[in-house]
């Protein structure tokens, strides 16, 4: 039987000492009421000692005393109704509907602290996911049941790229499973948010998305709810209905923000730039749901979106996600300032996993010595670029500036591209070719011969200039 008890011990911003507690357990969620309110407050237990506990605010505690507040422990922890209703709902940082479509109509409820995957149990994944997008599909190809961040920093175009990438994700254009996303925004203003949502809408992919959203003017502490939650909602969709399911968390940098925040005002003893020591785990918490359990058709596969603050990567946010994560993708300011979208920077980007995924039976057997080869020859328009800078451009040797041009013909047409195109991975690969024929063949060197016979014939080397 629940217990109420009466008055507190403590009060610390959104945090509350309870005195005098019996059979608690960490995690669990109590319900709040204050004399003269109607409605009650939702927190959890965070932390017991002897008979104190320690509890976390979802609300904030405006209005309590040390008095007037009553608080009765549920016996669980928190938890979320789960069936297919959920996609096309619009949800609030904690689980609560604010679409004004009513409650999830279930009976079956899951807790939000799930595991991360056993490792004996992953199935090591395959196939890739397509975005629609040629620098991702085509360099940095995400693949089912992988972690694979966006870096990027304040002012870059991250949120547009988000949308982009719910609107286009697919699992290609022959395959008949089902897919679906899960999106959480945390700390977000209200016009981003609202962005998400006119955008999803009018795209027409509203059905299959389940949104969760916390806004900047929300309590801090609902942060640490938001991903949770939609990794459970994720879970449940992929493992237990056979779904695919892609999910991506904006911003991660917002969550690690709360958690110091909230590590502060317990008094805990701060790590690096004042985020608690257990930063790494509680990261990695939250990484490793994702993935494929062997014997499961479904899939759950994470793009964490994180800003970098000052653009430094060596921040603890996206060094420890670096470390946890299968690559990164990383947004470059140059490419931003010169009003290219996405502003992707290829060569710092990798997917550790794509060559699983990718080739004869997955995208097309080129796949990736194309990969191979722009990477290695935009490293070189690098080398150009920064000669240039030194002797001048027209002191350049005539390969040198064959490079230049590349460089920019690459950034201008295979980087960049608009909103809402949407490129097929065959296109995306053709267009490489298109590029690569810039180039004399001889200087494809990370190309079999075969391949370069088939799709770069020695008789069109002469066409392979801009001029």
């Amino acid at each position: 039987m629940p217990i109420q008890y009466l008055g507190l011990k403590q009060i610390n911003g959104p945090l509350l000492i309870l005195e005098g507690v019996q059979d608690a357990a960490s995690e669990e969620i109590v319900e709040i009421t204050i004399e003269g309110e109607q409605q009650k407050r939702l927190g959890r237990i965070i932390e017991i000692y002897d008979d104190r506990a320690v509890i976390q605010v979802f609300s904030g505690s405006a209005g309590m005393s040390l008095s007037n507040t009553y608080t009765r422990l549920t016996g669980h922890p928190m938890q979320v109704s789960l069936c297919l209703d959920v996609l096309g709902r619009t949800f609030n940082g904690i689980g609560q509907p604010i679409d004004g479509l009513g409650d999830i109509s279930s009976d079956y409820k899951k807790d939000i602290n799930g595991l991360p995957l056993n490792p004996v149990t992953r199935e090591y994944p395959r196939n890739y996911i397509r975005t629609g997008i040629s620098a991702i599909d085509g360099l940095t190809t995400l693949i089912r049941g992988q972690k694979l961040p966006i870096f990027s920093g304040d002012g870059l175009p991250h949120d547009q790229l988000a949308a982009q990438i719910v609107q286009q994700a697919s699992l290609g254009e022959e395959s008949d499973e089902n897919f679906a996303i899960v999106f959480a925004a945390m700390g977000v203003k209200y016009d981003v948010a609202e962005f998400f949502r006119r955008t999803f809408e009018e795209s027409g992919v509203s059905s299959k998305v389940a949104m969760f959203v916390n806004l900047t003017n929300d309590p801090v502490v609902e942060r640490l709810i938001t991903p949770k939650l939609a990794l459970t909602v994720a879970e449940y969709l992929a493992f237990e209905e056979n779904m695919h399911i892609l999910i991506i968390l904006t911003d991660m940098t917002s969550y690690a923000e709360a958690m110091r925040e909230i590590s502060s005002s317990k008094g805990e003893i701060p790590s690096r730039k004042g985020f608690p020591g257990y930063l790494y785990s509680e990261l990695a918490t939250i990484y490793e749901r994702a993935g494929i359990v062997a014997g499961v058709k479904g899939s759950v596969t994470q793009i964490p979106i994180l800003t970098m603050p000052g653009d430094d990567i060596t921040h603890p946010v996206p060094d420890l996600t670096g470390y946890i994560t299968e690559g990164q993708i990383v947004l470059d300011r140059r490419l931003h300032g010169q009003s290219l979208y996405p502003p992707i920077n290829v060569l710092p980007s990798l997917s550790r996993l794509m060559k699983d995924g990718i080739g004869e039976g997955y995208t097309r057997a080129d796949h990736q010595a194309v990969a191979n080869q722009l990477f290695s020859s935009y490293a070189k328009v690098g080398e150009a670029r920064a000669l240039a800078s030194v002797i001048g451009e027209d002191e350049l040797s005539p390969l040198d500036k064959q490079y230049l041009l590349f460089g920019k013909a690459f950034e201008e047409k295979f980087v960049a591209q608009s909103f809402d195109e949407n490129r097929t991975i065959i296109q995306t690969l053709d267009l490489g070719w298109d590029l690569l024929k810039m180039l004399p063949r001889k200087d494809l060197d990370r190309i079999d011969t075969k391949l370069l016979d088939q799709y770069f014939p020695e008789e069109n080397e002469e066409n392979a200039s801009l001029n």
